[in-house]
């Protein structure tokens, strides 16, 4: 018959551990300024793929213009990767050069 004490010794305990969950990275869309397309067309995408008010899309579009480049939305990768290529095919089919891409927040 097994000796107790070397029983014990090969038994494990397991511990039940909850994951840590961290909230998934953020990324900003950034448009970029260029010297065709219309601002009326910026302001027109602005409106339709961020949900921006008439006002602030204009403010953004001037940002845009001014400085060069600006943050339009702040998404998960997922999401703001499909904002960017939507609004680069939307500038394609419309024949506007407008850029989008995406930085890591």
């Amino acid at each position: 018959m097994p000796d107790q004490d070397a029983q014990e010794d090969t038994e494990s305990v397991v511990l039940e551990q909850t994951p840590q969950l961290a909230p998934p990275p953020m990324y900003k869309v950034v448009l970029l300024n260029d010297d065709y397309t219309p601002m009326d067309f910026v302001v027109d995408v602005l409106l339709f793929f961020f949900g921006l008010q008439k006002e602030q899309a204009t403010q953004v579009m001037m940002q845009i213009h001014l400085r060069g480049r600006a943050a339009v939305g702040l998404y998960t990768r997922d999401v703001a990767e499909t904002k960017a290529m939507q609004v680069i095919d939307y500038a394609q089919q419309h024949q506007h050069p407008l850029m989008c891409q995406i930085e890591r927040a």
